[in-house]
């Protein structure tokens, strides 16, 4: 049978709530006391419930994440950024996806409701920005991994460049000759969208190439509409040296498309892609693209967490980790 906290109370002729409070060190106790207790503890070899001992002194060291789905192709990076720094404090992480809709969105609540967690990470899932702001107004700690860029500045976050890294790649095309450059955006509605289109356009309209809005073509991060996106501009007779895609998914799509219609890359059309997930590296030819550092910014939001819970405030701003420009064969040929 297990060791009990009775049993350890019973051989040390004390209460329970005595040897509870040597093992939360709280209250007055005299030494000789504490000192038997402890002499106790380790002839019977007790080992405390960590729950049991983490719930007495206000804390679950436990941390919540709440995701939109794992199968995003940069989750991972965010998550075990997460989890590194959480692991090293000695803190778990319980993780919630919203793959079911309402039902996940339920789950989640009852354990907020049951306080199972001391603090909450965000990659904010499409529709719940009303309830987490809810959260944080009643005083649950939490960070915002703010991909979208949709609450800065009203709850603490962590950002990246969108406009300097998308700026960045205007520039690359530009250095390597491209005046004639399509877009293929994210979906309209995401703060991120906006400012990797607007980063983008002014750079070509500083160096005296406007944009045309045909050559913005509206996506979705996905394969399908970067490849249908070619598709279309091929179709209409636009003229074009060079293809931005607000992500690497989407970019993949594109360069396939490319390759049907008989494009060289990059000797024809020279392709860019915004987020450097795994996939960039491999795709034929390697993607040159935006590098966000997503697994910086899971590091940075769990330390800004775990320095909340040992007494410092949480930032009122975005803390922002810039965005890198990693160059690979999709622009710039390799002979």
């Amino acid at each position: 049978m297990p060791i009990t906290i009775a049993d350890v109370a019973a051989r040390a002729k004390v209460s329970k709530t005595t040897v509870s409070r040597v093992l939360n060190g709280k209250g007055e106790l005299d030494e000789s006391t504490a000192a038997r207790v402890r002499a106790v503890i380790e002839e019977l070899g007790y080992v405390p419930s960590a729950r049991a001992v983490n719930l007495a002194r206000g804390r679950t060291r436990v941390v919540a994440m709440l995701v939109p789905s794992l199968t995003w192709p940069w989750m991972g990076e965010v998550v075990q950024g997460a989890v590194d720094v959480l692991e090293a404090e000695e803190y778990g992480l319980l993780l919630f996806t919203c793959n079911r809709g309402e039902d996940s969105m339920r789950q989640f609540g009852a354990q907020v409701a049951a306080k199972s967690f001391d603090g909450l990470l965000v990659i904010e899932p499409e529709g719940t920005l009303d309830y987490i702001a809810t959260l944080h107004a009643r005083g649950l700690p939490m960070v915002l991994i703010d991909d979208r860029d949709q609450m800065s500045g009203q709850i603490p976050s962590v950002g990246t460049t969108n406009h300097i890294g998308a700026g960045a790649a205007a520039r690359h095309l530009i250095e390597v000759g491209r005046r004639r450059p399509l877009m293929i955006t994210g979906p309209s509605r995401f703060g991120c969208t906006q400012q990797r289109r607007d980063g983008f356009a002014a750079v070509y309209a500083e160096a005296g190439h406007p944009i045309d809005e045909d050559r913005i073509m509206l996506g979705d991060f996905t394969f399908e509409q970067g490849a249908e996106a070619i598709h279309r501009a091929t179709a209409a007779g636009i003229e074009f040296d060079a293809v931005f895609c607000h992500n690497d998914v989407s970019a993949a799509g594109a360069m396939q498309a490319l390759q049907e219609h008989g494009r060289r890359i990059p000797e024809d059309v020279s392709v860019v892609g915004f987020d450097d997930i795994p996939m960039a590296a491999h795709t034929q030819p390697p993607l040159t693209t935006v590098h966000q550092p997503m697994r910086e910014m899971g590091e940075a939001a769990a330390r800004a967490l775990l320095a909340h819970f040992e007494g410092t405030p949480l930032p009122n701003r975005t803390t922002i980790i810039p965005a890198t420009f990693t160059v690979r064969e999709s622009t710039v040929s390799s002979s």
